[in-house]
């Protein structure tokens, strides 16, 4: 067995990039080595900055050899069908074997192909791995016509430890593999030559290249940690960041830097961003969790006093630039108050078709009074207030130039401008949740303004046909159907979704209708659902009934349905149903006629006819006030007292008898069964 290591040294790769390139030139590599044949024990790939690295182990020498048995035409086919088989594999009439078949007697061949020697196979088909790497972005560079993320300078093949004769032709110019790479472009630049990858791998690290990244990300977390506590602080949390600061380093160095005073006055937010967007720094808490005047910037270079000092130096002085930047906005901006600035949005477009962002304002302010309203809020005007503030501080200087602080600078001009608490809190929060993990507003100021903004977007999209297809979702609308589900079930607020979208859509006035946007947000109810484990056709079957658009009753009914079928009336009588319901389908397909009539008991011969329309008329009359009720455990309840009759109808009574009247009569009463138990669900598209 042996081992074959890749390197393909280039450019930066873009850090957002790295992680996503070391699994596809995993996978393309080891999906064509099992495609020839070619059974690995275990790989691996690495990403630096400059590098992408994959080390297979234990690799045959050589393919096995492959042993196939093909069939050629009946013995007494005609000769020139025989001699064209013959021709085909390369046989002679002898060296075939004539076999008999339950079809008749065939000729048969044995086929053996020697497997080549694995050195043989790999250029080819690392050649074709690295030429079929799916970067998000790509780029051409000098006369030749690949394309890579960025040029590529290098490419190390080793296997059983030697190179590999092959070469990546790049257009004008190629690149032959071969058994050297570099290290760390700075710290030591020269080539050194590689056998193996437990040498390529410390070979690297003696030049300044830690190759693992979970080790650099360990480095810069424990170093960077120490720096802070040294001082008496604490690493601000940001696993993102320390993600994308390892794919900017080789040789990650922490250190140390400090904020001017002078800017300490400036939102924290701001501080952060500027710190952590624009310059890669971690910012960095006192004890009582407000932002220190210090931050951490991630070197690429060996500690060294004055080197460090200097690099320090560099980064405090751009982070002072930058900085009075920002407090210049900050001045500048709460010269004006949000509310001068809303007419400004009467300059900025929103999307084609859907008017301009001041257009928004006032759709939103009618909204959130509207769901205000539908809520039962004493004083819709908050609601009112926040919404038609909310989108203002797209105007400002910050926001222009930090647009990740939209909503949050809003709060803090909000708060300067005098505006109260709740409407305050309702800019910063409308935006919110971003995610499935982020946090829901739940003030009912901020809920009312959130909605508006999510139920705006929604219908003013699907009006204009802009729904997103497949997996193509470019204005964020499922993200945004996913909030509207999500405040309203952590909130549990009971809102009729259809009037929601209805008054949504009222405050357009030149857009046609939003269909389709109802089934669009429950179908992100049921996606949502489904990550907790509830089944998505029972979400449809309650859907099914046709008069569900509360979502908190909607998901109360789905759990109880979930718990009536787990049980074991609820099951049998799932069964029953089918049951029932097939008997009535294929009934009405032979007669041409439907059997949805009420049976009539002066038709009933058994006993057991009389005792299941009893309690299929009680269950009636008890469902419909439960349901209006919410009871709903109660009304799965009453299905389940429908096991016991419908086992012995089935078990004693005989459906197609031959009088027309009685066998007309008992497939009404299947047809009973099946709408009784419809008014709770549409048991038909439950999956066995």
């Amino acid at each position: 067995m042996a081992e074959l290591l890749l390197e393909l040294l280039s450019e930066e790769i873009p850090a957002r990039m790295q992680a996503r390139a070391a699994g596809d030139l995993k996978r393309l590599v080891t999906d064509r080595l099992s495609g020839c044949g070619l059974a690995h024990a275990h790989a691996e790939a690495h990403v630096t900055p400059r590098r992408l690295a994959l080390v297979v182990d234990g690799l045959p020498l050589r393919q096995p050899d492959v042993r196939t048995e093909r069939r050629g035409p009946r013995v007494d086919a005609p000769e020139r069908a025989i001699q064209g088989f013959l021709k085909s594999v390369g046989k002679s009439r002898d060296e075939v074997e004539e076999r008999a078949t339950a079809r008749g007697t065939f000729l048969f061949v044995t086929l053996e192909q020697a497997g080549a020697d694995t050195r043989t196979v790999l250029p080819e088909l690392l050649v074709d791995a690295i030429r079929q790497m799916p970067w998000q972005r790509s780029m051409r560079w000098a006369r030749n016509s690949f394309r890579w993320v960025r040029p590529l300078h290098q490419v190390l093949a080793l296997f059983d430890g030697e190179p590999l004769d092959g070469r990546l032709e790049l257009g004008a110019t190629g690149i032959a593999f071969c058994d050297r790479t570099q290290g760390h472009r700075f710290l030591a630049p020269d080539p050194f030559r590689v056998t193996d990858f437990a040498r390529y791998r410390a070979g690297l690290r003696h030049a300044f290249v830690i190759l693992d990244r979970e080790e650099r990300k360990q480095i810069i977390l424990e170093q960077a940690t120490a720096l802070a506590e040294a001082r008496g602080l604490s690493l601000r949390n940001d696993p993102g960041l320390l993600d994308e600061i390892a794919g900017l380093v080789e040789w990650p160095s922490p250190l140390l830097g400090r904020i001017d005073p002078q800017f300490m006055s400036v939102p924290p937010e701001v501080l952060v961003t500027a710190m952590r967007s624009h310059q890669k720094y971690f910012a960095l808490l006192d004890a009582d969790g407000t932002l220190a005047a210090c931050f951490v910037t991630v070197s690429n270079m060996a500690p060294e006093p004055e080197r460090d000092a200097t690099i320090v130096a560099g980064n405090e002085k751009v982070l002072r630039a930058r900085l009075a930047d920002a407090r210049f906005f900050w001045d500048q901006d709460r010269a004006v108050t949000l509310e001068e600035r809303v007419p400004a949005l009467a300059d900025v477009a929103f999307f084609e078709g859907l008017g301009t962002l001041a257009d928004r304002a006032a759709r939103m302010e009618a909204l959130a009074d509207d769901i205000a309203g539908m809520l039962g809020l004493a004083d819709t005007a908050p609601a009112r207030r926040g919404a038609r503030l909310a989108k203002a501080d797209l105007t400002t200087e910050m926001v222009g130039e930090f647009p990740e602080l939209q909503g949050i600078m809003g709060r803090y001009y909000a708060e300067h401008d005098g505006e109260t608490g709740e409407v305050c809190a309702a800019i910063a929060d409308h935006y919110a949740p971003l995610g499935p993990s982020d946090r829901v507003p739940t003030a009912p100021v901020s809920v009312c303004v959130a909605l508006a903004d999510k139920l705006d977007t929604l219908v003013g999209f699907f009006a204009i046909g802009e729904q997103p297809t497949g997996s193509r979702d470019p204005y964020a609308l499922r993200r945004a159907a996913l909030g509207v589900v999500r405040i309203i079930r952590e909130n549990r607020l009971r809102l009729p979704l259809t009037r929601l979208i209805g008054a949504a859509l009222a405050a357009y006035r030149d857009v046609g209708t939003a269909d389709g946007l109802f089934e669009f947000i429950v179908d992100r109810l049921a996606v949502h659902l489904r990550t907790e484990g509830l089944r998505h056709d029972l979400i449809a079957a309650v859907r099914g009934t046709g008069e569900e658009d509360d979502l908190v009753r909607l998901i109360a009914r789905v759990e109880a349905l979930a718990g009536f079928l787990d049980s074991s009336d609820g099951g049998n009588l799932l069964v029953a149903y089918r049951r029932a319901s097939n008997i009535v389908r294929i009934e009405e397909s032979r007669d041409g006629c439907h059997y949805d009539g009420t049976p009539r008991e002066e038709r009933f011969a058994q006993p057991e006819e009389h005792e299941l329309y009893r309690y299929l008329l009680e269950a009636d009359a008890r469902l419909g006030p439960l349901i209006r009720q919410e009871g709903f455990l109660e009304a799965m309840t009453v299905l389940a007292g429908l096991r016991q009759p419908v086992d012995s109808f089935f078990d004693e009574v005989t459906v197609n008898v031959d009088q027309p009247q009685i066998r007309e009569n008992r497939l009404w009463m299947l047809g009973t069964i099946t709408r009784t138990m419809n008014r709770v669900a549409d048991f038909s598209g439950i999956e066995a």
